[in-house]
């Protein structure tokens, strides 16, 4: 799943040279391992997702090189930001100078940046709103600290599959101030609503510019696209306008409650809010959405505001439609509703590995770690000279019996190195482990595609199946880069159905 928040957005300028190189791997402190290196940023930082060792849980680590005066900003940011702990920003956990180099350790979040969404379709503006809402409290929080945030992108807010909103990596460099993080929130709901970040006003951005007119002032998100509200058009501008007077983030985070608060697009009746078309994978947000609909029923027979938390929600649906599939509850409940979507459970008896002719038979063992709810652990591949299993088999996967014929909707993945080439497949019959390789080559022969393979996978890759099915099967076809090696491994398998 992507994972941005990698600090300033560069735009088009160069990358600033990196003294020092991090590989998959290496521990830093003694317990955080490096996995997987992410990105870099104009600032000479690098995102990796690596592992707490000690406690057990994915980390993002923000490194930079060299460390010392360089990277005094950063760590000073990270310090400020770890005292605060706000539901939409993301923890700090540690934050150290080592001389050479620098580094923050932070929560993994799961999901998708503002960016990545936008790129799309931008957001309607009930989302728009709660996006600039939940980033306004966020930014509120930190600057009760005495500090600003500084690194208020599109890039740094990313939309968690969990239902947060969250604001990451603070970096208070010269020049940072409360009123541009106020003025950036603003350019975030100006990119919210158009899809365009508006450079003059809010800086380089990985997306285009705003379209302005021939004073090179920016068009208004009203200008721009149909069906945005008038006030909040003359909102976003006048945060944008350096002629004018920003409000504080706690007033502004007030003034964007009560504009979603005179939005009725929430119906209570069906607990949905505007379908939006959008991202071809549903992810992991299928997890916990009937939870949050009972919530805000609840919150609805309060009399309690709830367009707001439009954000925590983000229906989709694999083929790009909208989502019509009944909600889902999350792991380890039971469906109320009669015929209803919800994670079927697998047990460790009921997932093996295919390991077709011509295969070792080394990499059976850990099947069951895929479907064990810990992203932490996964089942592994071994490391081949070549992407195509060095040539001497045609893939390998994982087989699950779902025990009897089941309808499912989706068979969501979290791989643990992107790109890779994946597919889903589908049969009626397990000749078995014991029959050993000829068993998994009539496997291998007999099962049909799911659709079709997904190449240069990413770590999270979702399949519609639509279909009632008793056996499916996770096919690798092609292998990840893994430094000079080639080789996959699955940490979660989540198959969604009734």
């Amino acid at each position: 799943m992507t994972q941005v928040g990698e600090g300033r957005d560069a735009g088009d300028r160069p990358h600033l040279l990196t003294f020092g190189a991090s590989a998959p791997g290496e521990f830093l402190a003694e317990r955080y391992r490096l996995e997987q290196h992410i990105s870099d940023d104009a600032v000479g930082r690098q995102v990796w997702r690596g592992v707490d060792v000690v406690l057990r849980r994915p980390v993002a680590v923000v490194l930079r090189y060299p460390g010392g005066d360089p990277a005094a900003e950063m760590i000073s940011a990270a310090v400020a930001a770890s005292r605060v702990n706000h539901s939409h920003l993301a923890g700090v956990y540690d934050a150290i100078d080592e001389g050479r180099r620098a580094y923050v350790v932070r929560e993994w979040v799961n999901g998708y940046s503002l960016r990545d969404l936008v790129r799309e379709a931008p957001l309607d503006p009930l989302h728009a709103a709660a996006v600039a809402n939940c980033v306004a409290l966020a930014v509120s929080a930190v600057h009760a600290t005495g500090m600003p945030h500084g690194n208020i992108t599109a890039g740094s807010v990313l939309l968690a599959d969990d239902g947060r909103v969250v604001l990451t990596d603070a970096h208070a460099g010269f020049g940072a101030s409360m009123e541009g993080d106020v003025r950036a929130i603003g350019a975030i709901l100006y990119c919210a609503l158009t899809g365009h970040w508006p450079r003059a006003e809010a800086g380089p951005a990985r997306l285009p510019d705003a379209t302005r007119d021939a004073t090179g002032r920016p068009a208004s998100p009203r200008q721009m696209r149909g069906g945005v509200p008038a006030y909040l058009s003359e909102l976003t501008m006048n945060l944008l306008d350096r002629r004018a007077n920003t409000p504080t983030a706690e007033v502004l985070a007030a003034e964007l409650a009560r504009f979603s608060s005179s939005d009725h697009s929430f119906d209570p009746n069906t607990g949905e809010f505007p379908q939006r078309r959008g991202r071809r994978h549903v992810e992991r947000r299928h997890r916990g959405r009937n939870k949050l609909l009972v919530g805000l029923t609840v919150l609805v027979l309060m009399g309690i505001t709830v367009p707001l938390l439009a954000a925590k929600w983000w229906p989709t649906a694999a083929n790009g439609r909208p989502n019509t599939q009944p909600t889902t509850p999350g792991p380890g409940t039971t469906s109320t509703t009669p015929g209803s979507s919800a994670a079927l459970p697998i047990n460790p008896d009921q997932i093996r590995v295919v390991d077709p002719p011509r295969g070792n038979r080394t990499e059976l063992p850990g099947a069951s770690m895929s479907v064990d709810g810990d992203l932490t652990t996964a089942w592994q591949t071994d490391r081949y000279n070549r992407a195509d299993f060095g040539g001497i088999k045609p893939g390998m996967g994982l087989l699950i019996d779902l025990g009897s014929n089941r309808h499912v909707d989706t068979v969501s993945l979290n791989l643990t190195l992107k790109g890779a080439t994946i597919g889903l497949r589908a049969g009626t019959d397990d000749p078995g482990p014991d029959a050993g390789t000829d068993g998994d080559k009539q496997i291998n022969e007999s099962y049909t595609d799911i659709g079709s393979p997904i190449e240069d996978a990413d770590t999270t890759v979702t399949f519609t199946v639509d279909q009632d099915v008793r056996y499916l099967l996770v096919w690798i076809s092609r292998l990840a880069p893994d430094g000079e090696r080639f080789s996959c491994g699955v940490s979660e398998i989540d198959v969604i159905g009734r």
